[in-house]
């Protein structure tokens, strides 16, 4: 009997271990693939989870939303310009079995084709759709990157240029195109602006000259105006006006 129970004691004592071995822990924000045999077997929600070794596997997947910066690309615009650009690509795992039994690496799969993405949409437009359309153009690499991704269970939720830098000559051809155009700006509303006074002297001219004594009245406002400062000389000039007036004033 002793011998019995001495037999069995280490075979419980394996099994026990066998087992426990075989326990992973599987967190809110994480999906366990189990495989039978080389197979797949299941998908296993968070929690604690038997994977009997030798016998079966457990590759545990990330649901949660990864931020991934896709490297700086030396992009040829569409009318020849030559950029470089970079971006960063936000992507989250909506089925953990085909992410890990479609592709042997997502991360990189994704990286990769991002990259080769963000160089052909850049070629298909222009230097000023790059420079004021930039979230058409991040629309457009996430359409075609979470396009591709979607058989490996992945979303693609989101694309952002960073940063989009132009050679130091078109930098300086551009700095100087813009001063030239806020010159531009600048002259014009000048213009707008003598063309509005003009406008505005024409009107109190006409009605200066309709109003008898008006010339007069103005002269003396200025006249006015002027006196206030002891330093300067004053030139009176008497507008015809006040002759007329004067001439009224004899024949009644």
């Amino acid at each position: 009997m002793n011998a019995s129970v001495s037999a069995i004691v280490p075979v419980v004592a394996f099994l026990t271990l066998y087992i426990l071995s075989g326990i992973r822990v599987i967190n809110e924000y994480e999906r366990g693939v189990k495989f039978t045999f080389g197979k797949f077997s299941k998908v296993c929600n968070p929690g604690w989870r038997l994977a009997l070794p030798i016998f079966q596997r457990m590759v545990k997947v990330d649901m949660r939303v990864t931020v991934m910066d896709v490297p700086s690309q030396v992009a040829i615009t569409k009318d020849n310009v030559s950029t470089t650009i970079n971006a960063v690509l936000y992507f989250r795992v909506f089925d953990a079995a085909k992410a890990v039994i479609e592709v042997s690496d997502y991360f990189n799969a994704i990286s990769q084709l991002a990259q080769t993405t963000m160089r052909n949409t850049v070629g298909e437009v222009s230097l000023n759709e790059l420079l004021q359309e930039r979230e058409r153009v991040a629309m457009r690499i996430q359409s075609i990157v979470d396009k591709e991704t979607d058989p490996w269970g992945i979303k693609v939720t989101a694309v952002e240029l960073k940063d989009i830098e132009l050679p130091g000559n078109l930098q300086r051809a551009l700095a100087r195109a813009a001063e030239a155009e806020r010159e531009k700006d600048a002259v014009i509303i000048k213009a707008e602006g003598d063309r509005i006074a003009a406008e505005n002297i024409a009107q109190a001219a006409e009605i200066i000259a309709r109003s008898h004594g008006g010339l007069f009245l103005r002269t003396l406002s200025t006249l006015t105006d002027l006196s206030s400062d002891q330093s300067n000389t004053i030139v009176f000039l008497l507008p015809i006006e006040i002759f007329k007036a004067l001439e009224k004033y004899v024949k009644s």
